[in-house]
């Protein structure tokens, strides 16, 4: 199994429905710009950047995973997302969502860690 990146996905706070996601992805967009990060995707629920040096070094600003049931706290993307799945299907470990096709192009799984962290798995399809 081959990883390709690891990408945290941080939570903001909109203020609920009612709240201003789109003025808090552009607040963050500004100060990881500070950093050196750019925009490289944005659905208006999770915007990732990336090091324009470096495009795998990443993070995502997310409200709520539109598509999954919970907000991973991290994402994995792998080389074949279902080999990874059946390996933690085996392992026993607790698989919170799919495996599922996303209409924006991915194939993913959320599984819990050992310490109940949400961990997103996926594969660009």
């Amino acid at each position: 199994m081959s990883v390709r990146r690891v990408v945290p996905n941080i939570p903001i706070d909109t203020g609920g429905e009612t709240g201003d996601a789109p003025e808090a992805m552009r607040a963050n967009a500004v100060f990881y710009g500070q950093l050196g990060f750019e925009e490289v995707m944005n659905h208006g629920w999770i915007m990732t950047l990336a090091s324009p040096s470096h495009p795998t070094a990443q993070i995502s600003i997310m409200t709520t995973d539109r598509t999954g049931p919970v907000t991973p706290d991290l994402s994995v993307e792998v080389e074949d997302v279902d080999a990874v799945y059946a390996a933690v299907v085996r392992g026993g470990a607790e698989i919170v969502y799919g495996p599922a096709d996303e209409e924006w192009g991915v194939r993913r799984f959320f599984v819990r860690d050992p310490n109940g962290r949400v961990i997103n798995v996926l594969s660009h399809r």
